[in-house]
């Protein structure tokens, strides 16, 4: 249900011509991530978001020359797909995400791969950082120099960053041969995900706003 969800905002996102629409969507995101308690995690990620969206905004308007309206509903429309997607990744857990995968039948070796990275995700940027303590403690500077001298800069955080992840990877494997992966074709699961009427009524309501706005966008598309 989520997963549908978050990629009915995304092609509306996509669709969205005015900004009035996308501005609607980002609304709508934030309502979703109130009701789903998530709201400072979703904004978060809006904030950060924004950054990027204000440069898509200057380069539209200084460089490209377009209009004041036109450039703000391309960084808006960039600020909408961003907070669409990240929807479903911060309201679901890697367990979930497991069991949605499996739901759809992706192989179990594709399944395990892709939540591992997902789960390692986290680990790998606290090691990051605490390179970056450690590099900073003995004197590296990463903000001062050219361009080029500061991304020379992170070639002592990148190595033990790398040598750290070849290791944990080499304890996972150990891990994976000692629990037998890959000895039964089809293992069970402890936690399985079904569908509630709750669940229906949500994903066909959404079904039904989703056909309705996108009907809405054409139909304006068509009188421009």
């Amino acid at each position: 249900m989520r997963l549908l969800v978050s990629t009915e905002l995304f092609v509306l996102a996509l669709l969205s011509n005015r900004v009035v629409e996308a501005s609607a969507l980002l609304v709508t995101v934030l309502l979703l991530a109130t009701i789903a308690k998530s709201l400072r995690r979703i904004g978060r990620t809006m904030v950060f978001s924004a950054v990027f969206a204000l440069i898509i905004f200057v380069l539209n308007f200084l460089v490209f020359r377009l209009g004041l309206v036109e450039a703000v509903l391309y960084g808006l429309r960039f600020l909408a797909i961003i907070s669409s997607t990240s929807v479903f990744f911060v309201t679901t857990s890697p367990d979930e995400l497991e069991q949605i995968m499996r739901w759809t039948r992706f192989p179990r070796d594709v399944v395990f791969a892709f939540v591992t990275a997902v789960r390692f995700i986290p680990v790998v940027m606290l090691d990051a950082f605490q390179i970056m303590d450690a590099q900073k403690s003995r004197g590296l500077e990463f903000e001062q120099g050219s361009i080029l001298e500061r991304v020379r800069n992170f070639v002592p955080i990148l190595i033990p960053l790398v040598v750290n992840s070849v290791i944990r990877s080499g304890e996972l494997a150990e891990a994976m041969d000692s629990r037998a992966y890959g000895s039964t074709p089809h293992p069970t699961s402890l936690y399985v995900m079904s569908l509630k009427w709750f669940d229906v009524a949500v994903t066909a309501c959404s079904v039904v706003l989703f056909i309705l706005a996108a009907l809405y966008i054409y139909h304006l598309q068509l009188k421009v």
